[in-house]
């Protein structure tokens, strides 16, 4: 112990005593005594110490706090199953909240929150609101897709050259007001959303240094579909230099995936991905996957035995799913589309972060932190259990402990860092001048309990949460909802805009091109007269 350290000894606001200290970054795994003051951690020792409020952690492991960089709900309700699954930020970079709503979606939240949040900006709403004249935002971010989706030029529209700028400026007024990168479901808008446009998302996003987070084209799909889904980001990347997330690449062909993502990395490249350990996902019922000609006729499933209704828990047949499309067509679901011996696989993959993609509750009309879980109503188990059951599984299939604790923080944490995200630079790590995000919990102990019967029962053996250097879960008890140390995880706003809105002109300066949308064609010019093979 240092003589700062040292001076410090009696007066830490909270110290963890006798716990297995795991830093994933260091590799450092030993017992020692945690001592935390103005929400960082001020010593790591074998000294004896004190403080204002003291934690026994004998016999349980002190982590990192877990990120979760693949959450839809920051509602309030969902707070309390958030920290007992030991998450301590949560953040939607897959969908993400809408651009020109950003600021506006952090200031609702700030001082309010007891976890750290964050958004991505989306993509499908920037589509919704200038193809489909979309302006009704209750949420601000993924649950307002509940209204929006029901209409469908954000999903089947082409747009004009003219449409198209004006979706790269709304989002790109989200990146100005600090948005984590650009969140896309392209998976959803296959139609009509072109490689043009995505590649134009990628620039948009790599002139600000931030990521895009995509569901792929083809997911879900078969392995080949899959693949080539995360191919046309990653060729993106190559050619743009741009940080990429895979989103939620736990389907068919997640070998290859992972392949590519580490060869990736080993030449440079900020990309990363993310899985959920369940072999079932949850999306709407009028997703444009589920249609019979994607889900039926192309990938071989049959309705009455892989997708399932979130509140009646029975399989629709085609003609129950077309009844139920009339009357609620964004009404959740369960979707069965992987193996549960996968699941293991998945978590053995080195590198790989934990992403619940846990989804909104509806209806939600009188929900808050303190409504009791059983009036909640049902949804799928990851919004609950994500991180326990990665603990859990991942223990009991003997995958090595500091492995798991890395997916759970640090392997968002990093990549985010590294691409300037200053508030994740110092998170997902315990070491000294750290913030003091951490999740202290049971490894014999720890378990999920939600099922897909049963998808908002909270975690257990995670007893104690600490986000920002204070206690918000104690003795498995979340704390009073006056209790708000949660802080906005989003880049400084800035007012000087990067995007150069694409003209025909600009393009055939470079390119020949066929601008006849916003898919606009395109190859690259030749110079005919520096070409010694051309014959005039």
């Amino acid at each position: 112990m240092n003589s700062e350290q040292e001076s410090l000894i009696q007066n830490f606001d909270v110290v963890i005593l006798h716990g297995r200290v795991m830093d994933p970054e260091t590799k450092f795994d030993a017992v020692r005594n945690v001592g935390i003051k103005d929400g960082k951690i001020a010593a790591i020792t074998e000294e004896a110490i004190q403080g204002k409020e003291t934690i026994n952690a004998r016999n349980h492991v002190v982590a990192p706090g877990f990120i979760d960089g693949h959450q839809h709900c920051m509602e309030p309700y969902a707070y309390r199953l958030m920290l007992r699954d030991g998450r301590t930020t949560i953040l939607d970079l897959e969908v993400g909240a809408h651009g020109s709503k950003i600021d506006e979606f952090y200031k609702a939240r700030e001082g309010k929150a007891p976890l750290n949040f964050g958004a991505a900006v989306a993509h499908e709403f920037a589509r919704a609101e200038v193809l489909d004249g979309f302006n009704y935002w209750k949420y601000l971010n993924t649950p307002d897709a509940a209204n929006s989706r029901k209409s469908d030029g954000w999903t089947k529209t082409r747009p004009t050259l003219e449409q198209g700028n004006q979706i790269l400026a709304v989002l790109d007024e989200g990146l100005r007001q600090g948005g984590i990168g650009i969140g896309s479901t392209v998976g959803y808008m296959r139609e009509g959303v072109s490689t043009r446009e995505i590649y134009e998302l990628q620039k948009l996003s790599g002139l600000y240094g931030r990521q895009i987070g995509m569901h792929f084209r083809g997911t879900p799909g078969d392995d080949v579909a899959e693949v080539n889904g995360i191919q046309e980001m990653l060729a993106n990347t190559a050619a743009l230099g741009s940080p990429a997330i895979a989103c939620h690449f736990n389907n068919p062909g997640y070998n290859l995936v992972h392949e590519l993502l580490v060869k990736m990395r080993e030449r440079g490249y900020n990309v990363w991905g993310e899985i959920y350990p369940y072999a079932a996902g949850s999306t709407a019922l009028n997703a444009v996957f589920l249609e019979p000609g994607i889900w039926v006729k192309s990938l071989g499933y049959k309705y009455e035995e892989t997708v399932q209704d979130v509140e009646t828990m029975e399989f629709y047949t085609e003609e129950s799913r077309i009844e139920m499309l009339k009357k609620e067509p964004t009404r959740a679901v369960i979707v069965y589309k992987m193996p549960e011996s996968a699941i293991v696989d998945w978590l053995k993959m080195p590198g790989v972060a934990i992403g619940s993609d846990g989804m909104p509750l509806f209806p939600d009309t009188g929900l808050d932190r303190n409504t009791p879980f059983e009036d909640y109503p049902n949804t799928h188990p990851r919004f609950a259990g994500a991180f326990a059951k990665t603990l859990r599984l991942g223990q009991d299939n003997n995958i090595p402990l500091m492995q798991l604790v890395a997916m759970t923080s640090y392997n968002y944490a990093k990549p985010l860092g590294d691409m300037g995200l200053k508030s994740m630079q110092v998170r997902g790590r315990v070491q000294v001048g750290m913030v003091a995000d951490i999740t202290i919990f049971s490894p014999e102990d720890v378990q999920d309990n939600a099922t897909y019967t049963q998808g908002v029962i909270p975690s257990t053996g995670i007893p104690y949460v600490l986000v920002n250097g204070v206690i918000v879960v104690n003795e498995s008890k979340c704390l009073p909802d006056n209790i708000n140390p949660g802080q906005a995880i989003r880049f400084e706003p800035i007012t000087e805009t990067k995007l150069v809105p694409l003209t025909i002109d600009s393009w055939n300066k470079e390119f020949y091109v066929i601008p006849d949308d916003f898919g606009g064609a395109a190859m690259k010019c030749c110079d005919f007269a520096d070409d010694p093979g051309h014959k005039h």
